[in-house]
């Protein structure tokens, strides 16, 4: 017994250095992908809202924070933050297409733009989840050999890809709209403050 308790007091030990390097590297290469901070940030706000979900599902579970969990949180967060990626790839397209079309003037373009790149993402968003829940899903019911374990890997993955569904599509947006917004406002005064020097 006191081989197996030694022997997860080291995964644990291993963990919390394992999960901050994780979440450094994808910050990295978030920034890397797309060579701005802001960006990189609204699609890391993503991961708190999946975080929910999983959290959530495992208190409804009563499954404890233990090396198995913390793997699926780690495999949640890299799928979540693939979600917001790609969220904000089509929110910068819808953006862009419409500014070099002469049609961003005020919040309500900026809304619309922001609506068709959401409603773009809408359905490739919904495809992913529902494919990782019929690959995950099953594995809540798993009985035999290793169940226990990928039961505990899946249950905050299932839950974290609920949450994270509706509220990326959500709040990933309004984020975005309101950096874009700022963003026009700032270059509308960057002229007339160099115009009067």
């Amino acid at each position: 017994m006191d081989g197996a308790y030694e022997l997860l007091e080291a995964m644990a030990s291993r963990m919390r250095v394992v999960v901050p390097i994780t979440l450094l590297l994808v910050l990295i290469l978030l920034y890397l992908t797309f060579r701005n901070l802001t960006e990189t940030l609204i699609v890391l706000a993503s991961v708190p809202f999946a975080l929910v979900g999983s959290i959530w599902l495992m208190y409804f579970l009563g499954y404890n924070y233990s090396t198995a969990t913390l793997v699926g949180i780690i495999a949640l967060v890299g799928l979540a933050t693939q979600t917001g990626i790609v969220m904000v790839l089509y929110l910068d397209h819808a953006y862009e297409r419409r500014k070099q079309a002469g049609m961003i003037r005020d919040l309500n373009d900026i809304i619309w733009a922001h609506m068709e790149g959401t409603v773009m993402r809408v359905r490739p968003k919904l495809m992913t989840v529902g494919t990782t829940m019929i690959g995950l899903v099953p594995l809540l019911w798993a009985t035999g050999t290793g169940a226990d374990v990928m039961k505990r890997i899946a249950a905050p993955m299932v839950g974290g890809l609920i949450s994270s569904t509706f509220l990326t599509l959500e709040i990933i947006p309004v984020i975005y709209t309101y950096w874009r917004l700022w963003q026009v406002k700032r270059e509308r005064k960057q002229p007339s403050n160099t115009g009067g020097r």
